[in-house]
């Protein structure tokens, strides 16, 4: 059926966090907007109630947008704009059943999450974690030809799962550091993207988990790829590797990482996901080569700024009657 709704003039617009001040200034001037000024995650009964009262939603990654609440949402909630690319937190089915259009904002965090991929996977083999603390606590004792001793980069291979956007913005930057690319993915890449990257496809993703030197993950979530690294394929990698994750704390058993961290198996981890967010397991926080972040893959003024107004733009144009330009296509969504 097509959409009979009317342009909205100054729909009203509620946002769950705090976005950065030149967009909420933005959000002020176009749209009868409730901002959430102190920046707390709302409650699953705020949530609720936000969707009770919005023409368009806001939420992020942290906002659980599950069946129940979509189902219990206003007449008038036409649009659910999210920030950010990942949807995962959004029951897209749910949604499309109700006729209430999903939005994400995609490709505005490439570069800012491959580089701090890239950081882990340099500074992961090189213990810089490490090194800093050690300085830190004032007990580097000074230079000796043995101390601190890490893995160099050059001619390791590095395993990249999920060769989207990011993935291959990580495989541009590795390139340049002489590391071997190899690739799973849905479907191989191009002849030529594959040239340019100097990577090559592996269709077994065992495989390239026991090829790999480091294993950084960029795929999304899903009930497919949740647990991908389980205990079983965490055991084929080599002794010494790294795992770098900068996509969902979901992709990796914890409790197999925490064990293979333990026993030695793997030398360190690079970590700005977690399963349980904010909970970080003290055990990843007590391992000397574990670098954890507070999930700032797409912590930039300027990513966040754009991704902002990417928001804006899909609101304008679902609000004057048309299809927003980042809708995310519901004919992919397993009803």
């Amino acid at each position: 059926m097509p959409d009979t709704r009317l342009p909205l003039e100054r729909p009203r617009v509620i946002v769950t966090r705090h976005l950065v001040p030149e967009v909420e200034a933005r959000m002020r001037e176009l749209f009868d907007v409730v901002l959430n000024e102190d920046d707390r995650p709302l409650s699953r009964e705020e949530l609720a109630a936000a969707m009770r009262d919005s023409d368009v939603l806001v939420p992020t990654v942290t906002d659980r947008i599950d069946a129940d609440l979509i189902a219990g949402a206003g007449e008038r909630l036409g649009l659910i704009a999210n920030f950010g690319a990942g949807t995962e937190h959004i029951d897209l089915a749910a949604a499309a059943a109700r006729r209430i259009i999903v939005t994400n904002t995609p490709g505005v965090f490439t570069d800012d999450t491959a580089d701090l991929a890239m950081a882990m996977i340099i500074g992961v083999p090189r213990r810089i974690r490490e090194g800093t603390q050690l300085v830190r606590r004032g007990e580097w004792s000074g230079w000796t030809p043995s101390g601190l001793l890490g893995r160099k980069l050059a001619g390791k291979v590095l395993g990249i799962i999920g060769m989207g956007r990011i993935g291959q913005a990580v495989a541009h930057r590795a390139r340049a550091f002489g590391l071997e690319i190899a690739y799973s993915n849905r479907r191989p890449l191009p002849d030529a993207v594959e040239q340019m990257l100097g990577a090559r496809h592996v269709a077994d993703v065992d495989t390239l988990v026991a090829e790999a030197d480091i294993l950084t993950l960029h795929c999304p979530l899903t009930e497919e790829t949740r647990h991908l690294l389980d205990a079983r394929r965490i055991g084929l990698m080599k002794k010494g590797a790294s795992i770098i994750n900068t996509a969902r704390g979901e992709l990796i058993d914890q409790e197999a990482l925490i064990a293979a961290l333990q026993s030695g198996r793997l030398a360190g981890a690079g970590l700005d996901v977690y399963p349980d967010e904010p909970h970080v397991d003290r055990r990843l926080l007590d391992h000397p080569n574990v670098m954890t972040l507070p999930h700032i893959g797409s912590a930039t003024t300027e990513g966040r700024e754009d991704s902002g107004h990417k928001v804006i733009a899909n609101i304008r144009m679902w609000a004057d009657g048309h299809r927003p330009p980042d809708q995310v296509l519901t004919a992919l969504v397993r009803t």
